[in-house]
C-alpha cells in the first residue's frame, strides 16, 4: 500500500478545519452533526487520501448519531491502536494509507461481526455506485 505523507500545512489547505482537526489532531465531531450521508449502494472513502474504507452495505444506524459500520472493505486498510484519553480505555481506528484518525470501534455491533465502527462522518466522503 502506498503511504500519502503531507505537512501540516497541506492537510490544513485540504481540509476544512473540522476534517483538520477530527483527522489529523484526534478530535470527534458531535454526534448527530453528520447524518446527511445518502442511503443508497456505494463507497465511503477517506477524506484525507481517498482510499475506500466502507462500503454502505455494511452501515447501520447504532443510534449513537456517528455513522457506523459493521466491517471494513479491506482490514488492512482500517487500523488499531489503544486510546486512554478521557480516562477510557477504547480501541480507536485510522486510515492506514494516510494515518487520518476515523473514529472508534466497539464490540457491541450487529451479525455477523458484532464489531461497530463508529465513524466522524467528517472523516469520511460518499461515492456512490455508478
Amino acid at each position: 500500500m502506498e503511504k500519502v505523507v503531507k505537512s501540516d500545512a497541506e492537510w490544513r489547505a485540504q481540509l476544512s478545519d473540522l476534517a483538520y482537526r477530527v483527522t489529523r489532531k484526534h478530535a470527534t465531531e458531535r454526534a448527530f452533526t453528520h447524518d446527511d450521508f445518502p442511503k443508497a449502494p456505494g463507497t465511503f472513502r477517506c477524506v484525507c487520501c481517498d482510499a475506500p474504507l466502507f462500503d454502505a452495505r455494511t452501515k447501520f444506524d447504532s443510534g449513537t448519531g456517528w455513522p457506523s459500520f459493521w466491517q471494513p472493505i479491506d482490514p488492512e486498510l482500517v487500523g488499531e491502536q489503544e486510546d486512554r484519553t478521557l480516562w477510557m480505555r477504547r480501541t480507536e481506528v485510522h486510515c492506514n494509507r494516510c494515518e487520518a484518525h476515523l473514529g472508534h470501534v466497539f464490540p457491541d455491533g450487529p451479525a455477523p461481526t458484532g464489531l461497530r465502527y463508529c465513524i466522524n462522518g467528517v472523516a469520511l466522503t460518499f461515492e456512490p455506485e455508478n
